[in-house]
């Protein structure tokens, strides 16, 4: 595995999970990839899907700077262009923009594993690209 990308809700669970709850298939998959030295990235995008506020921000904040191993992987032109050409592909419109930017960070990582709670809409647009591989989370 290149890379581990996590989309909103796998940050999600993962920033709850360090409220007390127990430990899930995201801080497995996080343990697992440091152990091999993959990086471990979440696009710009799919945090804003996270911070909607004081509270929210604050633990996604946290979140962040307990797990300082998280790229935060911002929308260069590159990205952008990724993310439109999977849209395209797939078919879809701009309201699965989010959804691309996860899948085209995997692939401009090199390919590696998606932790997702929504398979399907990131499989559609995965599909067919070699290295990357879509878990539920």
């Amino acid at each position: 595995m290149s890379v581990l990308v996590l989309d909103s809700e796998a940050v999600s669970r993962l920033a709850r999970a360090g409220s007390g709850t127990a430990p899930g298939a995201v801080q497995a998959a996080l343990k697992a990839s440091l152990a091999t030295g993959a990086e471990v990235l979440t696009p710009a995008a799919a945090l804003s899907e996270q911070c909607r506020g004081d509270r929210h921000d604050q633990i996604v904040d946290a979140c962040l700077s307990r797990h300082r191993s998280i790229q935060i992987v911002d929308t260069t032109q590159a990205l952008a262009r990724r993310v439109g050409h999977l849209l395209a592909r797939a078919g879809r419109g701009s309201a699965d923009h989010v959804d691309a930017t996860v899948v085209a960070t995997a692939v401009l990582g090199g390919g590696g594993l998606i932790i997702t709670s929504d398979p399907d809409d990131l499989g559609a647009l995965a599909d067919g690209l070699p290295g990357v591989t879509i878990a539920r989370v």
